[in-house]
């Protein structure tokens, strides 16, 4: 997937729609459909990008449902068919169930589309309240997935599976019932405090902060590299070069409850890049006897660090930039009409999620991404090589995206009711009924 791509799925927000009357209103389908076309399990995978919207994400839901798996080789069969069941158990079932609608109106007959109705109505944790509060539309669905006769003739012979039934109960109250909020955390996002403070934002970042305010070394070293261990755990390898330009300027070392914070988050992301990257370049910019200090040269950094030719140049900093105010901007813009097209991204290290950042756009027109918690880090660092074009790139974010297919299956799993014996029940009935694909 181009990094145009994932752009447009974390800014694109408008609202996929399906009127009484007339076409689903879906006004990207094209940009979805050439995407799934160009790779269809990258596509889905996709979906599984930190910060991706909750409206994109359905109309991934959507495209995966309505394309067709006919000659799709196995191994790409299973895990669209994994990344289905996890956006049709995760996302809100608002959403969801707009999504099987539009389906129902596209009259998509596929076999994968009646395993989701089923895994939707049945497997569903909050299945019941689904039901209760849009009752029509989940016989709606049902029925297109099962085939109406086939529904109402299990239903008059009570061979429904476990939980179908409460499709058809049509008299218990007519008052209406909120529908629950979605089932699952897809970006994986961790508990945050309400209150930030300078040693509470994840505990690599902490115990750097408890060892640059002279906290006792030995004890403090060993558990800075067990934290560090921990969040790089999992993590592919990538095998190529990452310049990261560091800044230690006067401003990163913060005064009063803030101090050392967001230097310490930036040490924290030199860290785990050490540890993913075959090769890290690191060049720093200001600092005075390993201490920040002095001012904020980051054009001259990013110069610097071309000059070791890395995939990619990463700006850590605060975004305060005292030298020569909109040098970066400048000198960044201008490397493409100089025959540099490798891509530099901004890295910028707050306090908390409420930062003021209007003083701190040193380069707007650079991709930015801000970070404030240790559990950012990962997220960050596959934010950071999705601007690499390249095959180690490409192999390192197909590895990460499945390693996080992976985790969001085992948290839904936890809250999921097991009822894949009940689906499973009604695949006979319905197998002469759908297509082949």
């Amino acid at each position: 997937m181009t990094v145009q791509f994932v752009r447009h799925l974390q800014r694109h927000d408008t609202a996929l729609r399906v009127p009484r009357a007339g076409a689903v209103l879906w006004d990207d389908e094209a940009v979805h459909a050439e995407a799934y076309a160009a790779d269809p399990q990258r596509f889905a995978l996709t979906a599984l990008t930190p910060g991706v919207l909750a409206p994109q994400r359905a109309r991934m839901l959507l495209q995966l449902l309505l394309a067709s798996r006919a000659g799709v080789p196995d191994a790409v069969r299973d895990t669209l068919a994994r990344v289905t069941r996890v956006l049709a158990l995760g996302l809100a079932p608002a959403d969801v169930l707009t999504v099987l609608l539009a389906v129902r109106r596209r009259r998509a007959n596929h076999k994968h589309v009646t395993r989701t109705v089923l895994t939707v109505l049945l497997e569903h944790p909050h299945a019941d309240e689904l039901i209760r509060a849009r009752r029509g539309i989940a016989q709606d669905c049902f029925e297109h997935a099962l085939g109406r006769s086939t529904a109402r003739g299990a239903l008059s012979r009570g061979a429904l599976p476990h939980g179908a039934p409460a499709v058809y109960r049509h008299g218990e109250g007519t008052a209406l019932v909120p529908l629950p909020s979605a089932a699952g955390d897809l970006d994986l996002t961790s508990a945050r405090p309400e209150t930030v403070t300078a040693t509470n934002r994840g505990d690599l970042a902490a115990t750097l902060v408890h060892l640059r305010r002279g906290g006792p070394s030995d004890e403090l070293l060993p558990a800075v590299a067990r934290y560090t261990d921990e969040v790089v755990a999992g993590l592919p390898r990538y095998d190529g070069t990452v310049a990261l330009v560091l800044d230690d300027s006067a401003s990163m070392r913060g005064y009063g409850e803030r101090e050392w914070a967001v230097a310490s988050q930036v040490a924290a992301l030199r860290r785990v890049l050490d540890r993913v990257c075959a090769r890290l370049v690191v060049v720093p910019v200001g600092g005075a006897s390993g201490r920040p200090g002095g001012a904020t040269d980051l054009a001259t950094g990013v110069l610097d660090a071309l000059a070791a030719g890395p995939d990619v140049v990463a700006v850590a900093s605060d975004g305060y930039e005292n030298v020569h105010p909109g040098d970066l901007a400048r000198v960044t813009a201008t490397l493409p009409r100089a025959g540099v097209h490798t891509p530099v991204v901004f890295c910028q290290a707050t306090f908390g999620r409420a930062d003021d950042l209007t003083l701190r756009r040193p380069a707007p027109l650079l991709p930015q991404r801000t970070f404030w918690h240790s559990d950012d880090l990962a997220p960050l660092v596959l934010w950071l090589l999705s601007h690499v074009d390249g095959a180690a790139a490409d192999a390192w974010i197909g590895a990460e995206l499945r390693r996080r297919l992976a985790r969001v299956e085992s948290s839904l799993a936890a809250s999921a009711v097991s009822a894949a014996s009940a689906v499973s029940a009604v695949s006979s009935d319905v197998s002469a009924l759908e297509g082949g694909s």
